[in-house]
């Protein structure tokens, strides 16, 4: 028979405690204890049984075979789910409010081609879907729309239609009546979640979970939301401007480190297939503080614009700000200048700034982020058909990157003249296909000289 109690739950990381308290011992969250009615299942079962269905089996005697992927029709979202969406996976994809979450899901509801999809939606009516689709303007016989929160109604409606894929919008507005609390608690989200994955792997049914994110910027919920799904896709980007970034920070079927790249519009999204298209900038002929950088992330090679601004301090205490870079690696660089090139910037504010709104962790962008602040801390430009790719030692020498001829590729195709690449980079690649002018430097005195005299 089953018992009922009361206990405080952490909507942050699930932690329970039976009064409330006001900080968390596990997450350290502040206020996050709500009080939630729970069922303990009073069972006379043994642990230990006998007769169970599945029996050990040696590896070598377990069936290799290929999972059929199903084609998205978006070129950005097939890469980053690594070549398709597996069936009977969940993919659960996070962003801020208003980043586009809604319309990625339902321009792939209404762009998959001759599969059958169900939008379910707990947040906005069948007619505020269809008005959203209108504007993107594009169109499927396929696509069935429904406005649901209650999950045993749900399933039923999932029964009837028999769908190929399957969109939830959001896991947080779903609710069960097994559990005495309110939608978007822990014990909801995790219990409509589990229903949802057990009825996925049975029927080897695709589902999209739309997922709120905190304050903090991490999913709503308790972390084993993100633990038992299959893929989890970051949506980032600021919404004061028009590109947004798709990342994976977990997929069982594929790499972590591809990432997507498109452009809001008002029909929707666009995918954006070449990269470098946005994160250059317009001509930046006679202005100083700016290199572009030769970068990888996943399997593109792209070039990316650093910006960078060095100006007296006018406090005591000289500023170091950066967005889009690591700060402490900034700081890092900042003290090699100082102590391996003399460059007295200890008493001077610097500003940098990757542009594009992109994330970029490639240590290959050292160099150019180091001509960048010193373009601008002797106000000499650079000329822009240069660009530069190097990860920077703690002695001042230029030390080898990865797949340098992809990066030498990239930067030929968009009409480079020059780049500078470390001179480690010598060792086992052919240079002589490419016509770009290529660079080769060992220490950043080196890059000084070749660049201001």
């Amino acid at each position: 028979m089953a018992k009922s109690k009361n206990v405080f739950i952490c909507q942050s990381c699930g932690v329970q405690s039976p009064k409330w308290i006001g900080k968390c011992p596990s997450c350290g969250a502040w206020n996050s204890y709500v009080e939630e009615v729970i069922h303990v299942e009073s069972s006379s079962k043994k642990v230990y049984q006998t007769g169970s269905g599945n029996k050990p089996i040696l590896i070598y005697q377990v069936d290799s075979y290929q999972e059929q992927r199903i084609d998205t029709n978006n070129l950005e979202l097939n890469r980053v789910l690594g070549g398709g969406l597996v069936p009977g996976s969940l993919v659960l994809i996070g962003g801020e409010p208003g980043i586009g979450k809604s319309t990625l899901a339902l321009q792939v509801a209404l762009k998959i081609k001759n599969q059958k999809v169900l939008y379910i939606s707990g947040e906005e009516s069948i007619q505020q879907i269809k008005l959203r689709a209108d504007r993107i303007g594009v169109e499927n016989a396929n696509c069935y729309l429904l406005s649901e929160t209650m999950l045993e109604n749900i399933f039923p409606h999932i029964d009837s239609v028999d769908p190929d894929i399957m969109v939830v919008d959001s896991i947080q507005t779903l609710h069960t009546d097994t559990i005495e609390s309110s939608a978007g608690s822990v014990s909801q989200i995790r219990e409509c979640t589990a229903a949802i994955l057990k009825y996925a792997k049975e029927k080897g049914l695709p589902v999209f979970l739309i997922g709120h994110i905190n304050k903090e910027g991490n999913i709503a919920g308790p972390k084993i939301l993100e633990h038992i799904v299959d893929t989890v896709l970051q949506f980032e980007g600021d919404i004061n401007y028009m590109y947004r970034i798709l990342r994976a920070t977990k997929n069982r079927f594929g790499s972590t480190s591809e990432l997507g790249i498109f452009e809001m519009q008002n029909a929707g999204l666009r995918e954006v297939n070449n990269p470098s298209e946005l994160l250059l900038s317009q001509s930046h002929e006679n202005l100083s503080g700016t290199a572009i950088a030769a970068t990888i992330n996943g399997i593109r090679p792209f070039l990316i614009e650093v910006q960078a601004l060095v100006s007296t301090a006018a406090y005591g205490t000289p500023q170091r700000s950066s967005t889009g870079f690591d700060l402490r690696r900034l700081s890092m660089l900042l003290a090699v200048l100082e102590k391996r090139a003399g460059f007295r910037l200890a008493s001077k504010d610097v500003f940098l700034n990757i542009a594009g709104g992109l994330k970029v962790d490639d240590p290959a962008i050292d160099l150019a982020v180091v001509c960048a602040i010193l373009s601008s801390d002797q106000d000499l430009s650079l000329d822009n058909s240069i660009c530069f790719t190097g990860e920077i030692g703690l002695s001042g020498e230029i030390r080898q990157v990865n797949r340098i001829e992809q990066r030498i590729s990239e930067a030929e195709k968009l009409g480079f003249k020059q780049i500078f690449i470390p001179k480690n980079n010598k060792k086992g690649a052919d240079f002589s296909r490419f016509t770009i002018d290529i660079v080769f430097v060992g220490k950043v005195t080196e890059v000084f000289k070749e660049l201001f005299g």
